[in-house]
């Protein structure tokens, strides 16, 4: 597997789609099997990136490993992009603890606009496709940019108690969550979320779809044609464990860790790094 450092100098590489000053590269190989099992060989080839070090901290800030860490993995088939995870987690939510609801949503388990599908441990996979920003705005909730939740032990397919993909943000808009249903029911996005056996961890395996997920501009979907593309990008990792030990942050949440971005305003497109979906192998 290749490895990249953990910040590289964006103007080295061309056009940025997020202003942070992190970039990952994507490049063609294997689609692998989304069912939360790495695979000996499964992901060779693939960009690998590991957390938290160097990343930014929402909540507490992560100081034992064994408390949280994690590897990444990200490569292309040429159709699809797809994501691995490998999260080590001293205490996994509502499977090493009770399922605690927090003290400001009592429906945060719901599978509604009124849930929180961020609420437990959890990936999130934030996407835009370069086009420029406005200003502080967030995902849109379609082709253009979205965000996606995996939860380990909810899913919309699966319902409470079975990890997998999750509607995101923004919640606020119907559209957005239509949107992000439509994807998860026809498989144009899939993931599948696996506690490690013998605990204190678990895997992630995602996969999504160019078209629709990756709208370029209107009616029109990346593909390798196009060549190689820059895309915003942002990564978050979140860590629910026992409700004392997020005392004082937002839903007791321990740690959420973000790839790209500042404090407060992570979300907003503008923050974002950069994802580069190469279309040839890396020479290195």
């Amino acid at each position: 597997m290749r490895r990249m450092p953990a910040a590289l100098v964006l103007a080295a590489l061309g056009a940025a789609a997020g202003d942070f000053p992190r970039s990952l590269e994507a490049g063609p190989g294997r689609a692998p099997a989304i069912d939360g099992r790495l695979a000996p060989g499964e992901w060779d080839g693939a960009t690998r990136f590991e957390g938290p070090t160097g990343w930014i901290s929402q909540f507490t800030p992560v100081r034992d490993p064994k408390d949280l860490s994690f590897t990444g993995w990200v490569k292309h088939d040429g159709t699809r992009l797809y994501f691995a995870f490998r999260v080590t987690d001293d205490v996994l939510y509502g499977l090493d603890t009770p399922r605690w609801l927090p003290p400001n949503n009592a429906k945060a388990h719901e599978l509604t606009r009124e849930g929180w599908p961020w609420f437990g441990d959890e990936i999130e996979l934030l996407v835009h496709s370069g086009a420029r920003w406005k200003g502080g705005e967030g995902a849109a909730g379609d082709g253009s940019s979205w965000q996606m939740v995996c939860n380990l032990t909810k899913s919309r397919l699966g319902g409470v108690g079975r990890g997998g993909l999750l509607e995101g943000e923004p919640r606020s808009s119907e559209a957005a969550w239509n949107t992000y249903r439509k994807w998860i029911e026809s498989g144009a996005m899939e993931a599948a979320a696996r506690p490690l056996e013998g605990g204190h961890g678990y895997v992630v395996e995602w996969a999504v779809s160019f078209d629709p997920c990756l709208e370029i501009e209107p009616g029109r979907h990346y593909s390798p044609a196009l060549g190689d593309r820059a895309f915003g990008l942002n990564i978050a990792v979140g860590d629910l464990d026992e409700p004392e030990k997020g005392r004082g942050n937002f839903g007791n949440f321990h740690h959420e860790e973000w790839w790209a971005g500042e404090k407060n305003v992570r979300t907003q497109l503008r923050y974002f790094g950069t994802l580069w979906i190469r279309t040839k192998p890396s020479a290195h």
